[in-house]
């Protein structure tokens, strides 16, 4: 097939290219910096610099393309290391989310494309009720924090827009990303935040994660593009998990003494309501039905083996 890429020089996109291109598709990937266009050829695409809020580049090179599929991968978000306010942490991403993603469908249905493929994400905007882990059924949260609702918003727009759309929209919702190019990896701010005790368990630490290696989310998004059927999939791992397992876990793989422990007021003062929410109340994401309706196979099943060698860390650390 041909694909149509948005965001082929980004954490995804740089290892989703090489995939494609091995399975015989051809790819022409977008950039916004015409400094990145160089290694979105290297890594086998025909690269297009532009930026996806801009409705009239973007129909002109969907229409020059005449993609079988377009994938949405573009995101604005740099190494995280303050979620105080994540509307404002988030703000680009969500014009991404909601212009960006109208540009693309746009465009897309313009010119015939059936298939439309984008990013979304798992965890956090689980309504925080019921069980802890939830399926691609469950609600999203009708009130989330106060920092956080027009980011919120973007990914409703988002997945509306997508599962709503003509032929086959897909809504992938990633999981937490770890390894390689990422916040939690080597030289990462969340890993050296941990080496620092700067990252601590919140309340009772009851809030759930789920976690991702990002060649898991490239190999998903493959999988996607090639078999998915309209509709929302969990693309997490195996074992979603309170972070009062999993941040002890890490730390202890890191080599780092064991996080601190601090009350929600004081995590509230700190950090802000929506790290608190995340730390206590979060819920985690099933991905049976990635597993089932993709036969996705995951190389990083569990963060527990990920954590440990899937990283990029300088020194093979191993957890007792």
């Amino acid at each position: 097939m041909r694909i149509f890429l948005a965001g082929a020089a980004g954490a995804i996109g740089t290892r989703l290219v090489p995939l494609l291109r091995a399975n015989g598709h051809e790819v022409v990937g977008t950039t916004r910096s015409a400094l990145r266009a160089r290694a979105v050829r290297d890594l086998g695409a025909e690269p297009v610099v532009l930026d996806v809020l801009d409705a009239d580049t973007v129909g002109r090179a969907v229409a020059e393309a005449r993609p079988d599929v377009v994938v949405h991968q573009a995101t604005a978000l740099s190494d995280l290391k303050n979620i105080r306010n994540l509307d404002e942490v988030f703000a680009k991403t969500n014009r991404l989310r909601t212009e960006g993603t109208d540009n693309l469908l746009a465009a897309a249905t313009a010119v015939g494309v059936r298939r439309f493929v984008a990013q979304s994400f798992a965890g956090w905007p689980y309504a925080k009720e019921g069980s802890m882990v939830k399926d691609e059924e469950a609600p999203l949260d009708p009130s989330p924090p106060a920092s956080a609702t027009e980011t919120m918003a973007a990914i409703r727009h988002l997945e509306t827009a997508v599962d709503g759309a003509e032929g086959e929209g897909i809504v992938l919702r990633y999981g937490g990303f770890y390894g390689p190019g990422t916040s939690l990896s080597e030289g990462g701010a969340y890993v050296e935040a941990i080496r620092k005790r700067a990252f601590p368990i919140v309340g009772n630490g009851a809030g759930m994660g789920s976690f991702l290696h990002i060649e898991d989310a490239a190999g998903a998004t493959l999988a996607a593009i090639e078999h998915g059927r309209r509709g929302l999939y969990n693309i997490v791992d195996d074992e979603p998990a309170p972070t009062s397992e999993w941040l002890p876990y890490l730390a202890e793989v890191l080599g780092a003494k064991p996080p601190r422990h601090v009350p929600e007021w004081l995590g509230r003062l700190v950090a802000g309501e929506q790290l608190v929410s995340m730390m206590t109340e979060a819920r985690g994401a099933s991905n049976a039905k990635a597993k089932r309706e993709l036969g996705w196979k995951l190389s990083y099943p569990t963060w527990r083996e990920g954590f440990v060698r899937g990283l990029g860390l300088e020194t093979d650390r191993r957890a007792a």
